[in-house]
């Protein structure tokens, strides 16, 4: 036995785990935190194994319970680089080890305050057994809340909602988006935990209970296959076509031969013309290209706008461009969202540009400090800077709610330009950087919008994963990696909201703070025990 486990056994009185006071030994909580952690990563994509993340769940709140705090932390933490380390392991790709460690700790540091938040409520969890699995979903929430905001505007990558692309909880999206199918997920794992925390040596009158959270635990995906989910109002339909023209090669250099990726994208669409013109294609009503297709800024560079005009005047629709835009200060760039019509050229009346720039990628926070960890950078010469308006733009046949990448993965980006009009959900990206595994995560999380929002959804690389996405979830058309490839297909537009749209924030709102008062509710708890130890 350790000094930890002992200090641990004299708190607690020396019970038995699972039938009175005592932890888990360390020599089974530290793999169960680390299988929690790798049962986590399973369940994301490109693994998929959705279900995993229940189990997940259970395996740290078993590891940490009825811990002291920074045991709880310690475990939380290594369940957290177990799960992020690998998970982000495209970010090393090009970049070297040293951000991808820092990003792996960082959102590791977040599992850690879980860890001892889950510690810290133990007391609750054992007198209220029946409540176990709401204070360990409760927490789950506040522990995303606060990583998808912190710091420097958050990095929500990994949440437990965007593992359930292919879950019956998915569906929860359209009541509460991510929170509330996070909120379920962890739910099912906290009533797995009560299930399997008990003494079954003594068997007499446990059939009640085990019914009693089995059914739970069936409640809660029959739940979520009882959600309505498809498009809301509307009706229309409209032909788009995904344009990802590829790149020369994959890394922090592919925008090196800027005109090639251009110019892969123009004769791509020029092709798509061709075909319509002999009828072996139908003819678009909207061409989108991924983020980072004109590196070069078209509204100042004549060659590159000509270009462009060419491939919208011979498919005559308007094209969705992804472009690097000069200014509005010396030493500025804009990544936006422009829409280029046939015949008359871009719009600037529809442009979009990138409200949520990612910090130490798009631009550098504190560069100064940041230059003493890594000279990486520098390679950011230029920083992005975030537009104000969400990307809501009149297409002409449909009304497009544009994020740009990474902003995919945040709430109320995305909500924003569905309340803003956005009849179709558009993601234009550039994966070139990175690998398949972050494309077919950033797939699983505009699957979650579109249900969420009960709009068709698409997302646009340079590279893949492309494709389309029903406002039910399902992918369809989807592109293989490092590619080139044109899809086309017909979308159903909407106009109506789901309650999630509806409520936005106010369901992760409300969990959160029952989180808080789940703290507060342990916190007497503990000090009624000091105050009487017998």
């Amino acid at each position: 036995m350790t000094t930890l486990d002992r200090e641990e056994t004299r708190a607690t009185g020396g019970a038995r785990p699972g039938a009175g006071g005592r932890p888990l030994p360390l020599k089974l909580a530290v793999p169960a935190a680390l299988l929690a952690g790798l049962a986590l990563l399973a369940a994301l994509p490109p693994y998929g194994l959705w279900p995993l993340a229940p189990v997940g769940v259970a395996l740290l709140a078993a590891a940490v319970h009825r811990r002291r705090l920074r045991a709880g932390a310690a475990l939380g933490f290594l369940a957290g680089v177990a799960l992020f380390a690998p998970l982000l392991e495209w970010t090393n790709l090009h970049t070297g080890y040293l951000p991808w460690l820092l990003l792996s700790l960082l959102q590791a540091a977040y599992l850690a305050l879980l860890g001892a938040a889950t510690a810290w409520v133990s007391p609750l969890a054992d007198r209220h057994r029946a409540a176990w699995p709401l204070v360990t979903a409760v927490l789950w929430v506040g522990q995303e809340a606060l990583r998808d905001r912190t710091p420097f505007g958050g990095f929500p990558w990994g949440r437990l909602a965007f593992s359930q692309d292919t879950s019956p909880l998915l569906r929860l999206a359209a009541l509460g988006g991510a929170p509330l199918v996070t909120f379920a997920v962890a739910l099912a794992g906290g009533i797995l935990l009560a299930l399997a925390w008990r003494d079954w040596r003594r068997p007499d009158g446990l059939w009640r209970p085990v019914a009693g959270l089995a059914a739970a635990l069936a409640a809660v995906f029959a739940a979520g296959t009882a959600v309505p989910v498809g498009v809301r109002g509307g009706g229309d339909t409209v032909t788009v076509a995904i344009v990802q023209g590829n790149v020369p090669r994959l890394g922090l250099d592919f925008n090196a031969q800027r005109q090639a990726v251009l110019n892969n994208h123009v004769d791509a669409t020029l092709k798509l013309a061709e075909q319509v013109a002999a009828g072996t294609q139908r003819h678009p009503d909207l061409v989108v290209w991924p983020e980072n297709s004109s590196d070069i800024d078209p509204l100042r560079n004549p060659g590159a706008g000509e270009r462009i005009s060419q491939a919208a005047d011979a498919i005559g629709a308007p094209i969705l461009v992804g472009a690097v835009l000069l200014g509005p200060g010396d030493g500025q760039v804009r990544n936006a969202g422009l829409l280029w019509r046939p015949g008359s050229g871009p719009d600037l009346d529809q442009l979009y540009v990138k409200r949520h720039p990612v910090p130490f990628a798009e631009y550098v926070p504190l560069r100064e400090i940041a230059r003493m960890v890594s000279s990486e950078v520098d390679r950011i010469r230029s920083d992005f800077v975030p537009g104000s308006t969400p990307g809501v733009l009149d297409a002409g046949p449909a009304t497009l709610g544009d994020v740009i990448c990474f902003e995919v993965a945040y709430d109320g980006v995305v909500r924003d330009t569905v309340t803003g009009g956005a009849q179709l959900l558009v993601v234009q990206t550039n994966n070139a950087t990175f690998d398949a595994a972050e494309a077919r995560q950033q797939l699983a999380m505009v699957r979650l919008r579109a249900v969420e929002h009960g709009r068709a959804a698409l997302m646009a690389s340079t590279v893949g994963v492309s494709g389309f996405v029903t406002p039910g979830g399902r992918v369809d058309g989807a592109t293989g990696f490092n590619t080139a490839a044109v899809v086309v297909r017909q979308m159903r537009l909407g106009d109506g909201r789901t309650p999630a749209t509806t409520a936005g924030v106010w369901p992760e709102a409300a969990l959160t703070a029952l989180a808080v008062a789940a703290l507060a509710g342990a916190a007497v708890l503990r000090r009624r025990r000091e105050a009487d130890p017998e």
